[in-house]
């Protein structure tokens, strides 16, 4: 199953015997079996009828709502997990140093080793000086991570590695595009812009397979508690960062699948991407969600998409006893 996108401003998304049919002024742009569709995500201005909304719930696809230029809004989701016993597990870990510190090293050894990857991958292609330095820098924030004694500190070693890795991520783009560095609020050049809209959709994913497994996507352990954060989520996205959406985006800029050209400026300087490009941008994402790889502790071949559920599955198996520590995914 895959993820329904609905880009179109001023469309309606309607269920019609066992189909989801989008449709613009009498005319069907979309008609797609409902069975095939895990999550809808819709953009700005789209109409989903309220017999459609209750069609979603019942077979158990959320609905999640973005702004037109992709901000998070919110999201519908069905019935929730009755896995009360595993909320139990992650709500008292999250009172247990010891247990909270140990599950926010492995999600940030997971991040800074898929980082080192992402570069090293680039490097042999091209040696080069700057990609070297960096590589070294985060093994050094790795081997330092391995060794905190407190959150504020590995949350420092993540932040040394993760600086390290985008001083140079200018170096692997193979356009003539400019990154001056990481921007979020709001992202000036187009770079960040595909990352901040990248993070934001897999985000939205991550958040979805805290609903499927049965956790509360609100209690993490990396993320420091602010009302409103879903900080699990934000937990077990960060090892998926670089080698889903940095590579959705290097995938974009170095095929010239998206060009300078496909960005708009607003005020302030903030950079969007157009309706086009987003459209080619999803396209690219849902393509890296169902690309296959071996995964490196269970050895079989799996998605991107199937092992975000997967993963959240593991740090359940971790919470409730069933393993010594939490695995976090790390390719080579």
């Amino acid at each position: 199953m895959s993820t329904l996108y609905i880009t179109q401003q001023d469309t309606v998304l309607r269920k019609i015997d066992e189909r989801l049919k989008v449709t613009s002024s009498g005319q069907t742009l979309l008609d797609i079996p409902l069975i095939k569709v895990s999550q809808v995500i819709i953009f700005g201005r789209v109409t989903v009828t309220p017999a459609t909304v209750a069609t979603l719930m019942e077979h158990s696809v959320s609905l999640c709502y973005l702004s037109e230029h992709g901000r998070y809004i919110g999201r519908l989701e069905p019935q929730f997990s009755k896995n009360s016993l595993l909320r139990v597990e992650q709500w008292r870990a999250a009172f247990d140093e010891q247990r909270k510190l140990n599950i926010a090293r492995q999600c940030v050894l997971g991040k800074l080793a898929n980082m080192r990857v992402m570069l090293q991958r680039s490097n042999r292609e091209q040696e080069s000086p700057e990609l070297t330095n960096a590589i070294d820098r985060i093994q050094d924030a790795e081997r330092a991570a391995e060794k905190s004694k407190n959150l504020d500190v590995l949350r420092g070693h993540e932040g040394e590695g993760s600086a390290a890795y985008f001083a140079v991520f200018g170096h692997l783009i193979k356009q003539e595009f400019s990154f001056p560095g990481r921007v979020r609020r709001p992202p000036t050049d187009p770079v960040n812009a595909m990352l901040s809209f990248g993070y934001t959709l897999l985000h939205n994913d991550l958040h979805a397979a805290c609903n499927v497994v049965g956790f509360d996507p609100y209690v993490g352990y990396l993320h420091a508690d602010r009302y409103g954060r879903p900080n699990l989520a934000l937990d077990l996205m960060e090892e998926f960062r670089p080698i889903v959406i940095d590579s959705v985006v290097l995938m974009c800029l170095n095929k010239r699948i998206i060009q300078q050209e496909d960005f708009v400026v607003e005020l302030g300087g903030a950079h969007r991407l157009s309706p086009e490009a987003r459209r080619r941008f999803l396209l690219q994402y849902e393509e890296r969600k169902n690309t296959e790889f071996k995964h490196p502790v269970f050895g079989y071949r799996i998605t991107y998409q199937r092992c975000f559920e997967l993963q959240a599955r593991l740090l359940g198996k971790f919470l409730q006893g069933e393993l010594d520590a939490y695995p976090p995914l790390m390719t080579k």
